[in-house]
């Protein structure tokens, strides 16, 4: 912009001063900021001259000056993203226990801002730059390249991650991405999703530990949101993000320093002195009690299924020493920004 206006005004001068055509005096400007010299392109009279002088002063400093912004806006920008790259790749290298989420669709976006929610960390494997670019912005971690690769994988730090999320739009990449975890980490907890009923079983067969798909629950959603809109409301608000309500429910692992290990659940005091409700108990052998007994043991190695305050849930995961293992951690709630 300011380039052009310097060329209108000089065309502008050489027309008033020296009477030139517009074509002459648009051609005399632009040699001379350019510096080309050529010569000029018919006699300069005295003041004509002086304005030549003035033109060459004034606008060659101003468009050497804007140049040079823009090289410097250029060259920082790439610096500071090298640098920013550079510093990323260190934090994901001291990062463990963390999730991999590859892909950073609408599936993804949301499996990160729940673990967030939850104070997991999450590195999101994204392969369009566009999608990265506003990563930057927001200030996520990230790595850009092929899910699908070895080294790609290896720089999300898979090496010391918790868990990783297959989440990209297509089904046979999601299948390659799973077989490339397994074969890197064999005890990787690997969680995938379908597009078709039919890939489940070959996501299965690659390696997955779960498998969803996100449009066959949606339908079976919305059929029970009709034949059972009570239950369904009950259970959006005890599976609803812990920031925004009062009651959760949580799984929460017994550790092998649980002081509740061994006991009843009747003299646990879960119920009388927490004022929580087990609803569930998955025992070590994978069996699953639904609805347990006041004489059924919290033995080590199980998980509760407890339905109950948020800020209870937590005094109860410390008592179950959930927070040592590799289960889901229970944070008390926090205000909404």
């Amino acid at each position: 912009m300011v380039a052009l206006l310097v060329v209108i005004l000089g065309s502008l001068g050489y027309m008033l001063i020296e009477g030139w055509s517009p074509l002459d005096s648009l051609y005399m400007t632009v040699i001379s900021l350019t510096t080309v010299g050529y010569g000029e392109v018919h006699s300069l009279s005295p003041l004509g001259r002086v304005f030549t002088l003035g033109l060459l002063v004034v606008g060659v400093g101003l468009i050497f000056f804007v140049a040079g912004r823009l090289a410097e806006v250029v060259i920082e920008g790439k610096l500071r993203r090298i640098l920013g790259r550079r510093k990323m790749d260190k934090d994901i290298s001291k990062l463990k226990g963390h999730f991999i989420i590859c892909g950073h669709g609408r599936i993804g976006r949301t499996v990160m801002e729940i673990l967030q929610s939850r104070g997991r960390k999450s590195i999101i494997v994204e392969r369009s730059s566009e999608l990265t670019a506003k990563l930057d912005e927001e200030g996520l971690t990230y790595v850009l390249g092929e899910a699908t690769e070895d080294d790609i994988l290896k720089r999300a730090g898979i090496d010391q991650a918790a868990g990783l999320v297959a989440a990209v739009n297509s089904d046979a990449d999601n299948v390659y991405i799973t077989l490339t975890a397994r074969q890197l980490r064999p005890d990787l907890f690997i969680i995938a999703r379908a597009g078709e009923a039919s890939a489940q079983q070959k996501l299965l067969r690659a390696g997955a530990d779960r498998v969803i798909l996100p449009y066959d629950i949606g339908a079976r959603r919305m059929a029970q949101s009709i034949l059972r809109p009570t239950v369904t409301d009950f259970l959006d608000l005890a599976l609803a993000d812990y920031r925004h309500v009062e009651v959760q429910m949580e799984e929460l692992p017994v550790g092998p320093k649980a002081r509740l290990s061994g006991k009843k659940l009747k003299e646990s005091g879960i119920r009388a002195d927490l004022n929580l409700i087990v609803v569930g108990i998955k025992q070590a052998s994978g069996r699953m009690l639904f609805n347990p007994g006041p004489d059924d043991l919290i033995e080590v190695g199980s998980t509760l299924i407890v339905i109950g305050p948020t800020d209870k849930l937590t005094r109860l995961a410390d008592l179950l020493d959930s927070g040592s293992g590799p289960g889901p951690l229970v944070h008390a709630p926090q205000a909404a920004n």
